[in-house]
């Protein structure tokens, strides 16, 4: 008889099952895409951004240099979760890279799926607010990176998070999170 999931993550959940899912996380421009598509390129699966799943309003919010309120986050982040469960529900694998920038947004993409992971792109602001600056046709303005570092509340060992440091090139942390979750990468 087979058993879904969860159910397996409740009989053992010492040892949660291979990632299926990771959820690139970080404030903008801290690298989520790009380390996002090698990371997926790298190991053969579905990549999307979650940019992707912004309303028309949220990106104009943005444009403009006002900063998201939770409100205006809840549909984008049920779209993502909706994107992560489908993705599960085939039996696929994906990586998708959203900010996740709160626990409780986290607990919504990742909650009750052992076998969704956080990868957290750790950045300084110095460096984010530099590679913002250089950064052209995104709508995301440096303007709003403070607020980015306010709302952010790193995830905690007990999401057992794969943290990174965006110090080090893109390669360099897509072979690092692979040898850390032991993932077989395409040849």
């Amino acid at each position: 008889m087979s058993q879904s999931r969860e159910q397996a993550d409740e009989r053992n959940p010492t040892h949660p099952p291979a990632p299926s899912v990771l959820v690139v996380m970080g404030v903008s421009g801290s690298g989520k895409t790009t380390v996002g598509a090698l990371l997926a390129s790298r190991l053969g699966w579905m990549f999307v951004d979650g940019d992707a799943f912004h309303s028309a309003s949220n990106v104009q919010k943005m444009q403009s240099g006002i900063a998201l309120t939770d409100e205006d986050r809840w549909p984008w982040l049920h779209a993502i979760a909706s994107w992560i469960d489908a993705t599960r529900t085939a039996h696929r694998h994906g990586v998708v890279a959203c900010s996740a920038l709160k626990r409780r947004y986290r607990e919504l993409l990742s909650g009750g799926r052992s076998d969704v992971r956080l990868v957290y792109l750790q950045a300084s602001f110095d460096i984010v607010r530099e590679r913002l600056s250089k950064r052209e046709g995104h709508f995301m303005p440096v303007s709003l990176l403070e607020s980015q570092y306010e709302t952010l509340e790193e995830p905690g060992p007990e999401e057992a998070p794969i943290i990174v440091s965006v110090s080090d090139a893109p390669e360099t942390i897509v072979a690092d999170v692979v040898t850390r979750l032991k993932l077989t990468p395409l040849r």
